[in-house]
């Protein structure tokens, strides 16, 4: 789970254009949206785009993608028993 979680990060990283954030800046348990990272509702967009093509997960509603990121380890849990790639 730990690689998946590090995976994860360096992703939402990437997707995001965070540049200016290294992996032990995103605390795993941290909220991703309102408080901690700060996300918005185009990220939230990029990390649904992010689930289909990197790990072939589609998100069938928005309360499913809230639940699904409320945190890096909420999401790394998800990926883990959901994925298709």
């Amino acid at each position: 789970m730990e690689q998946l979680i590090e995976e994860l990060k360096q992703e939402i990283i990437n997707a995001l254009n965070l540049e200016d954030m290294t992996l032990a800046d995103i605390d795993e348990n941290a909220p991703l949206f309102g408080e901690g990272l700060c996300l918005d509702s185009i990220d939230a967009l990029e990390l649904i785009v992010l689930m289909d093509k990197k790990y072939g997960i589609k998100l069938k509603t928005a309360a499913e993608g809230k639940e699904i990121f409320k945190s890096v380890k909420v999401m790394a849990e998800y990926i883990a028993s959901h994925r298709t790639k």
